[in-house]
C-alpha cells in the first residue's frame, strides 16, 4: 500500500512539474516555440550550408599551380594542404602511420626535390598519385608494412626521376610493376630488404643507372629478368644475400661497371653466365663469396682488370676460376680464400701483377699454383698458408718467375714436402 500511495505521488509532483514548467508563463512556451523555430532554422540552414558544400567541391580542381617549398604529410589530414596543387618545388614527405588515402594528391603531376613515402600501417596503394609524371630528386618508398601494400600500380604515369630510385622494407610488396614508365636513373638503384618481392618485372624500362645499381636481402627474388635492359653502371653493383636468387641473367645486357661487383651470400646462384657482357675493367673491387652453389666462374671472362681488391672466398663447391681468364692486372689485393673444393687457379692464367698483397689460403684442395704461372710483379706480401694438399715448394716455383716483389713472404701450414720449410735461398 506504502507503495501504491509513493508511486501515485511521484506521479503528481512530476506531472505537476511538467505542467508548471509549461504554464509558467507563455515566455517559457514561446521560448520552446521559438527554439523549436531556431532549431527548425538552424536544420534547414545546415541542410543549405550541406547541399552548397557538395555543390561547390565535388571533384577536386586542379587549378592551384606549384606549392612552393617542402612540405612533410604526418596525419590523414595533413594530406589535404596539396588538394588542387599540380607541383611542388621541394620535397614531399610522406611519412604517416595511419593514413589511408592519398587521393586529394590526384593533381600532383611533379616533384621538384625528393619524394619519400615511408611508415605506412593502413595504405593500401598509392592511387593518390597516379597523375605523378616526374621526380626531380630521390624517390624512396622504404618501410611500408601495411598488409595490403603490395604494388606501386598508383605510379603508372611515373616517367622521370632525377635522383636515387629507393624501394626498401616493404614487408608485403610483390611487384614492382608500378615502375614500367621509368627509362633512366640518374642516380642509384636500390631494391633491398623487400621480403615477399616475387619479381623485379617493372624495372624492365630501365636502361642506365647513373651511379649503383644494388639488389639486396631479398627473401623470394628467384631471378633478376627486369634489368634485363639496363646497359650501364656508373658505380657498383651488388647482388646480395638473395637467398632464393638461382641465375643473374638479368644482367646480361651490362656491358659496363664504373665501380665495383659483389656477388655475396646468395646461397641458391650456381653461375655467373649473366655478366657475360661485361667486357670492360671494372673500376673497383671484385668480391664473390659465400655462394654455396656456385661451381665456376664462367660469364666473367669479358673482365680485363680490376682497379680494387679480388676476393673470391667461402664458395664451397667452386672448383675452377676458369672465368677469370680475362684479368691482367689487380690493383690492390688479390685473395682466393676459403674455398673448399677449388683444386685448380688457372683461370688466372692471364694474371700480370698484383699491386699489394697476394693471399692463397684455406683451399682445402688445391694442389699446385699452376694458374699464377705469368705473374711478374706482387707490391707488397706474399701469404701462403692453410693449403692442406698444396706443397710448399710450390711458393719456390711462383717466387722464381717473379721480376719484382714481394716485399715479404708468409708461407706455413700448407702440406709438408722436401720444399718445406720455404729455403731462405728462395727468391
Amino acid at each position: 500500500m506504502r507503495y501504491l500511495l509513493l508511486m501515485a505521488l511521484t506521479t503528481v509532483l512530476v506531472s505537476g512539474g511538467c505542467s508548471n514548467g509549461s504554464s509558467g508563463g507563455d515566455d517559457s512556451g514561446t521560448t520552446d516555440s521559438d527554439s523549436d523555430t531556431d532549431s527548425d532554422s538552424d536544420s534547414d540552414s545546415d541542410s543549405d550550408s550541406d547541399m552548397d558544400t557538395d555543390t561547390s567541391t565535388g571533384p577536386i580542381e586542379c587549378n592551384l599551380g606549384e606549392y612552393s617549398g617542402n612540405l612533410t604529410v604526418s596525419t590523414q589530414p595533413d594530406v589535404a594542404t596539396l588538394a588542387g596543387y599540380t607541383s611542388i618545388s621541394g620535397d614531399l614527405t610522406v611519412d604517416c602511420c595511419y593514413c589511408t588515402d592519398l587521393s586529394e594528391l590526384i593533381c600532383l603531376t611533379s616533384v621538384g626535390g625528393d619524394l619519400y613515402i615511408s611508415g605506412f600501417d593502413g595504405l593500401a596503394n598509392l592511387n593518390g598519385l597516379s597523375a605523378l609524371t616526374s621526380v626531380g630528386g630521390d624517390l624512396s618508398i622504404e618501410h611500408n608494412c601495411s598488409w595490403d601494400f603490395t604494388n606501386l600500380d598508383g605510379l603508372n604515369a611515373l616517367t622521370s626521376v632525377g635522383g636515387d630510385l629507393s624501394i626498401r622494407g616493404n614487408w608485403f610488396l610483390t611487384n614492382l610493376d608500378g615502375l614500367s614508365g621509368i627509362t633512366s636513373v640518374v642516380g642509384g638503384l636500390y631494391i633491398i630488404g623487400d621480403d615477399e618481392l616475387d619479381n623485379i618485372d617493372g624495372l624492365s624500362g630501365i636502361t642506365s643507372v647513373g651511379l649503383s645499381l644494388k639488389i639486396n636481402d631479398q627473401r623470394t627474388l628467384t631471378n633478376l629478368d627486369g634489368l634485363s635492359g639496363i646497359t650501364s653502371v656508373g658505380e657498383d653493383l651488388w647482388i646480395n644475400n638473395n637467398y632464393a636468387l638461382t641465375n643473374v641473367g638479368g644482367l646480361s645486357g651490362i656491358t659496363s661497371v664504373g665501380g665495383g661487383l659483389m656477388i655475396d651470400n646468395n646461397h641458391a646462384l650456381t653461375d655467373l653466365d649473366g655478366l657475360s657482357a661485361l667486357t670492360s675493367a671494372l673500376g673497383g673491387d671484385l668480391w664473390i663469396r659465400y655462394n654455396d652453389a656456385l661451381t665456376d666462374m664462367g660469364g666473367m671472362s669479358g673482365i680485363t682488370s680490376v682497379a680494387g681488391e679480388l676476393y673470391i672466398g667461402m664458395n664451397n663447391v667452386l672448383i675452377n676460376l676458369d672465368g677469370l681468364s680475362g684479368i691482367t692486372s689487380v690493383s690492390w689485393d688479390l685473395e682466393i680464400y676459403g674455398n673448399a673444393a677449388l683444386y685448380s687457379l688457372d683461370g688466372l692464367g692471364g694474371l700480370l701483377s698484383v699491386g699489394l698483397d697476394l693471399t692463397i689460403s684455406h683451399n682445402d684442395a688445391l694442389t699446385n699454383l699452376d694458374g699464377l704461372s705469368s705473374i711478374t710483379s706482387v707490391g707488397e706480401g706474399l701469404w701462403v698458408y692453410h693449403n692442406d694438399t698444396l706443397p710448399a715448394c710450390e711458393v719456390c716455383d711462383l717466387l722464381d718467375q717473379l721480376t719484382s716483389g714481394p716485399a715479404s713472404i708468409h708461407v706455413s701450414q700448407n702440406l709438408h714436402d722436401p720444399c718445406t720449410p720455404v729455403p731462405a735461398d728462395c727468391p
